[in-house]
């Protein structure tokens, strides 16, 4: 079973974002422009990035990739 992973990174700045927005960036582990970070795939991952997809690249990944 191919368990599915997101690479995502931070392309926009989170200068002029809500607290709440920076928040959620801390809790996917973001904090510098063009830092990426690998997470499983989850309902919560992804309501995340739907939050924050203005600011973000989202990259599918498989198992075998990472």
């Amino acid at each position: 079973m191919s368990q599915v992973k997101y690479k995502i990174t931070l392309i926009g700045s989170a200068i002029g974002c809500n607290e709440k927005q920076k928040r959620t960036l801390d809790a996917l582990g973001l904090r510098k422009i063009n830092q990426s970070v690998i997470r499983e795939d989850s309902s919560s991952v992804r309501g995340m990035i739907n939050k924050l997809r203005h600011l973000l690249s989202v990259e599918e990944l498989d198992a075998e990739e990472v």
